[in-house]
């Protein structure tokens, strides 16, 4: 494997639950950089199968849906960790997470996060085993968000991100390695309405995010290998059922698909190598703003193909008086285009306006990318409990 390919590799298993064993060739999930900033650091909806959008608004909120903050309070903060690949490189592995909003008159919001993911030590090896060098690939992000409320129950976002991607260095086959960096855009939308004017109604919400719009990143100084950024749609909601002041379940569900370029089947030689002739499909190499609007019509399988591109996640919290929460769900990707399928389950103790979440994730088959993962965050909101939030 030449050291320019292991780079794509090592961050596309990041980002899929892609075994590593031999891969069939109906396997065609989407190549991107950066594939860490599709991670979610959030303990909380991370116990409820990612399901992020139909979860009442917090800090975290900025990772999914950044309008989300106009209806979590006057301010807050949060902080998160997650061993992350600890049964793919002996437990070096880590993500940590920090976010914070501030909202103003009740109108607007600012939010900043930041993301960091370290790999620890990974070992480069060529196509004969020879080791080239030991390496700690580490990716980080920094954003920041403008919100601001339309109307009493509805908001939109627009946010920013700088991205600094270090998967390797060195020259390799007369290639030089280098640290990729990009910048990207956000764009969300959030509805959250109450069934009822009593004082504990049924609640409900619904969101729309484009995540991730940018610039294209550059591992190498060859000018045709290039990588987009995940970036994702995400159509998400929730309903939560109030049964009385001490009850809450709220159930939430999300749908996602990367607006990037699904790879061709291409013709192949005598020898079984890939010649460079698309067969089926379209050429990746487009700009930007065309992959988006292409990438719901690109897979050679077709529409059956792109349906499958689609990852859904779902899940269901139970909250008793506000204070203690149980949570259970479950996030699917087909096979063939990643294999991400786990269950997951979560805990949360909230006391007056901290609180503290852990999720763990129990993957289906063989994934060693989430196996053994646990997430923690810890969420300080200050100006309107959830319940109150929600009712606004």
């Amino acid at each position: 494997m030449k050291y320019s390919y292991t780079i794509m590799l090592f961050t596309s298993i990041l980002a899929t639950g892609i075994r590593l064993s031999a891969q069939k060739a109906t396997q065609r999930p989407p190549n991107v950089g950066a594939s860490f900033l599709l991670v979610n650091p959030d303990a909380r909806s991370g116990g409820v199968g990612d399901a992020c959008t139909g979860l009442t608004p917090d800090a975290n909120s900025l990772f999914s849906n950044a309008a989300k903050i106009m209806f979590a309070g006057d301010w807050g903060v949060s902080a998160s960790y997650s061993p992350w690949m600890w049964e793919l490189n002996n437990n070096r592995s880590n993500m940590a997470y920090v976010s914070g909003y501030k909202t103003f008159n009740g109108t607007e919001g600012l939010g900043v996060s930041m993301k960091y993911f370290n790999y620890g030590s990974v070992t480069f090896r060529d196509d004969n085993g020879t080791v080239l060098q030991d390496y700690n690939p580490k990716e980080f992000a920094i954003d920041a968000a403008y919100a601001r409320k339309l109307g009493q129950h509805m908001s939109l976002a627009l946010g920013i991100r700088y991205i600094r991607s270090q998967l390797g260095q060195g020259t390799y086959n007369s290639i030089q390695q280098k640290p990729a960096s990009g910048v990207a855009g956000d764009i969300s939308y959030y509805y959250q309405n109450s069934v009822d004017k009593l004082d504990f109604g049924n609640r409900y919400s619904f969101g729309v995010s484009i995540t991730n719009i940018g610039t294209k990143l550059q591992y190498s100084d060859d000018n045709n290998r290039k990588s987009f950024l995940p970036m994702n749609l995400r159509i998400g909601g929730g309903y939560t059922f109030v049964h009385t002041q001490d009850h809450e379940f709220t159930v939430s569900v999300d749908i996602n698909k990367l607006l990037v370029p699904t790879p061709p089947l291409y013709a192949l030689d005598s020898n079984g190598i890939e010649t460079g002739q698309i067969l089926k499909g379209k050429d990746p190499n487009r700009g930007v703003v065309d992959a988006m609007f292409s990438s719901f019509g690109d897979a050679p399988g077709g529409f059956h193909e792109e349906l499958r591109e689609f990852t859904i996640g779902s899940g269901i919290e139970y909250a008793y008086r506000q204070a203690f929460f149980v949570r259970a769900g479950y996030f699917y990707e087909h096979p063939n285009k990643g294999y991400r399928q786990h269950f997951s389950s979560g805990l949360g103790l909230r006391v007056s306006n901290l609180e503290l979440d852990i999720a763990y994730l129990m993957p289906v088959g063989e994934s060693l990318v989430q196996k053994r993962t646990l997430k923690f965050s810890l969420v300080y909101n200050i100006g309107s409990s959830r319940h109150e939030t929600a009712e606004q």
